[in-house]
């Protein structure tokens, strides 16, 4: 092993300490927006907005709607995941870039394609109304915005975690005689748990904080289809301090639901490009 020169020394010194700088001053454009918002939260009144209809109501609907395209989540994009996990097909790659599109497209542009698919004046919303149904500017429309932007944070983890099931382990337990069903619910889907799980977490917490969507395709209505991030845009212009207690509120929620999915996926971020 050869000694290393007093230039080279030098130049790794100069290289740790620029990444040192870079990366002290990229956590603190990260953080010090996020502690400013947290210093001011009135902790005094905090009781009385945690009481307040319009808080409450936010609370209610940012649960109930993001609870239920959870489970929309997981109905409808667990067989996608699994499917595009172990299975090859032609066109695997179109379905896979149709899957993850809504990651890159603005909020925006998802509220008005759902506007445009299911609103009242289209050929489908027309049918809906006929059987009685209204989707746009309803319950509904929020849980369809929040499942349409975050079930592609869902899929992309689970169907790391489906990858990583050795296919070994399944073939063994098919020639121990176990059929399809079985190697399913008893081979693949506990090792395939951390992923499912640490995707369930990444994709209500997209669901959670939802706006753009949301605001365009069910509108911003109090104890009707006003989540917390449409509350806080509502709030800003009547009542400031409302606005930061719930955004204080989402805040500490978030690093809540990033740590649990940390936890939960552990080595699989990587695999699906959300890890360190």
């Amino acid at each position: 092993m050869y000694p290393r020169s007093g230039a080279s020394a030098w130049g790794s010194l100069l290289g740790r300490l620029v990444v040192a700088l870079t990366s002290a001053i990229c956590l603190a454009f990260l953080t010090l927006p996020l502690l400013a918002l947290l210093l001011r939260v009135p902790l005094a009144d905090l009781p009385r907005y945690l009481s307040d209809s319009i808080v409450l109501d936010a609370l209610r609907l940012s649960l109930v709607s993001s609870l239920c395209s959870l489970a929309l989540m997981l109905v409808l994009g667990t067989p996608v995941a699994y499917g595009l996990a172990r299975s090859t097909f032609p066109g695997k790659r179109i379905v896979e870039t149709l899957v993850e599109l809504p990651l890159v497209l603005p909020p925006a542009v998802a509220g008005v394609a759902l506007l445009f698919a299911f609103g009242r004046r289209t050929p489908l919303g027309g049918v809906l109304r006929e059987l009685n149904v209204e989707v746009a500017f309803t319950l509904a429309a929020v849980v369809m915005a929040q499942a349409f932007v975050a079930a592609p944070f869902y899929i992309r983890a689970a169907r790391a975690g489906f990858q990583s099931v050795p296919h070994e382990l399944v073939e063994a337990a098919q020639t121990q005689g176990a059929d399809g069903m079985q190697t399913f619910r008893h081979i693949i889907v506990p090792l395939a748990l951390p992923g499912i799980a640490g995707g369930a977490v990444m994709g209500w917490a997209r669901a959670v904080g939802e706006f753009g969507a949301t605001i365009l395709f069910a509108g911003n209505f109090q104890g009707r289809t006003q989540t917390m991030p449409l509350a806080i845009y509502t709030a800003l212009e009547t009542d400031i301090n409302a606005a930061i207690v719930l955004a204080g509120i989402l805040v500490v929620a978030s690093f809540a639901l990033l740590i649990t999915f940390k936890l939960l996926s552990g080595r699989q971020l990587d695999v699906v490009g959300l890890g360190e």
